[in-house]
Formats: structure tokens, sequence, C-alpha cells
């Protein structure tokens, strides 16, 4: 099983070697902050699926972790955030890939006035044994990378990831899903698990396997088309839709009740009265949304009242609300 791996590793080493730009296809904008300046030979190796990088995980200065550094692009965007020497890891197991990066970092310094190189830590290390103390950082990140897993080898990576943060420290995702069943022809070609496709999982899955670790609550903030595979192209009987989605693990304590996960649903209450109370924590006021997770969202379901309209799932959710 360990060969894919080294089927990733070498992927990643001509990457790193010979930027290719084809390699992944990030469906998320790259931010635009002021007065930062990325490096085109940082967009050039943005190796990802989506966006690791959210303004409001990153306030007060956090110590951030990233895993899987690719061009150093996030490294410089999180940097912004965290002005510090060493206040952003970097891990990656590919030895290319980490001069690259530092090459990188050179340059963004000389277009970029308030970077200094001494912000970013690279660090040689795997996924499966992080070079990190435990409860050490306040925000973890990785994007497209715990795709290429297979399941045992995912559930190492997300333990590594929950023993590192601090409490309530969030673990920020990027990585293709598809609803539909990876074939066995796909799900064991190395090359295909190397480029973050084969790897792909259900979305329940998904999120499951990261409540299991210990994570309670889980934000889906984006969800997004992102690759077909065809046949004739691919080695499958039928087309394959695989999405990219963005998500935030936050490492509260687990509810009773098992985890929230908000998959972007809200609550209207339309009755006379001047507000409802579910006696659970949640109160809402006439015509004014709120956002609750999906637990919420089907006890209200639950009490089949023409007062109260539930949103399906919209798979974006960006804060408020209440679990």
């Amino acid at each position: 099983m360990e060969s894919y791996l080294e089927t990733t590793k070498n992927v990643y080493k001509q990457a790193a070697e010979t930027p290719d730009v084809g390699l992944c296809c990030t469906t998320t904008p790259v931010w635009a902050f002021p007065e930062l300046e990325i490096p085109q030979i940082m967009l050039d190796m943005n190796y990802g699926c989506g966006s690791t990088v959210h303004p409001r995980d990153l306030v007060n200065s956090p110590k951030i972790l990233y895993v899987g550094v690719g061009g150093g692009m996030e490294l410089l965007q999180f940097s912004y955030f965290s002005r510090q020497p060493s206040g952003v890891i970097g891990v990656d197991v590919v030895d290319e890939m980490l001069e690259a990066s530092k090459r990188n970092f050179e340059q963004a310094a000389a277009t970029n006035k308030w970077f200094d190189p001494s912000f970013v830590d690279l660090r040689k290390g795997d996924a499966l044994n992080l070079p990190i103390e435990d409860e050490s950082v306040d925000v973890a990140a990785q994007n497209c990378l715990f795709n290429i897993f297979h399941e045992e080898d995912l559930k190492k990576a997300l333990r590594e990831m929950y023993r590192v943060l601090k409490p309530r420290g969030r673990l920020v995702l990027s990585d293709p899903i598809a609803e539909q069943e990876m074939p066995d022809s796909l799900k064991f070609d190395e090359k295909l698990r190397a480029l973050c496709l084969s790897g792909s999982l259900p979305l329940s899955q998904y999120i499951k396997m990261i409540t299991d670790v210990g994570f309670g609550t889980v934000e889906i903030r984006a969800k997004r088309p992102y690759r077909i595979l065809k046949p004739g192209q691919y080695d499958t009987p039928t087309s394959i839709y695989i999405e990219s989605v963005e998500v935030c693990a936050i490492k509260d304590p687990m509810p009773e009740d098992g985890p929230c996960v908000f998959t972007g649903r809200t609550a209207i209450y339309t009755g006379d009265a001047e507000y409802f109370d579910d006696h659970k924590g949640h109160v809402l006021l006439p015509n004014q949304p709120l956002a609750v997770c999906d637990k919420t969202a089907g006890n209200l379901e639950a009490l089949q009242s023409e007062d109260i309209w539930v949103s399906p799932s919209t798979y974006f959710y960006d804060g408020g609300g209440c679990c």
C-alpha cells in the first residue's frame, strides 16, 4: 500500500523541479490583500483545489501549520496574518518542494516589504507523523493532500492534525469529493491518487471521518464543481462527477448528541408571536434567518410547524447562527 505514497512523492518532486500549471485547478479565486503581491512562480505552483485561507480564522497573530507546501503561496498568505518568526510552519515530505518554496520566499520578500522569510518555518516531515508538538498550533490546514490517502492513512493524518491543534483550534481543509462510488480501477490507480482524483469520498463519509477523530463542530464553507472522469478518458464505465469542498473542523468538545455539522441550512420563523424558542438554545425571531446545524434543522423539521421554514443544505456556511 505504501507504493502509492512513493508515486505521490515522485509526482510532486517533478512538479517542484518543473512547475506544472495544469496539475491542479483551484476553484477559488486567489485572495487579494492590501500590500500582498504573490510571485508568478507561486501561482504556477498552486497545487490545490480550493483555498484554506479564511481571514476570520486568522485573528490575533495565530500559530499556523500548513501541510503540503506546494510553491508556498498559501504559506505566504498565512504569513500576512501572522507576521512573526516561525508564525507559520510548512511541512512537506518532498525535499525538492521544500527547496522550491524556500527560493520562492526570497522572491516574495523582494516584492513584499512586510514579509520576511523567517516568518515561515519549513520542516521536512510526513502528514502521518507530524514533527509538531501536541496542542501547539491555532490553525492547521491542508489543500488537496488528504484526498491522496487511503482510508487508514487518512485516519492517521486527521488524528495528527487533531493532536497538534490547541483546544478550539481550527482544521481547514480543501479536497475533492464524489458522491458516486469510485471503481477499483481508479481507486487503486497510484497516479490518479497522486493527482487527487481517485481518492474522492462522498461528503458524508468525509465528514464522518473528521468527526470520528473528535472534532465537535464542522463547517461546510463551499462546494463547487471540479472535474469529470469520463469513460474513454478514464477506466470507468460511467462518468464520475467530482466537486471540491472547503471545510473547517473546530476542536470543540463533542456534544452529547453528536457533532454539530453546518451544511448551510437556515431556519425562518413566520408565526405571529414575538419569537419562537425551542428550549434547546435556539430563538427564532419573525422573518429573521438563523443559520442552524443539521441536527437543529432536523429537530425543527420534526415539529411539522407551518410557522417554521427550514432550508435544504446549501453547502455554504460563513459563520453566524447557533447550534
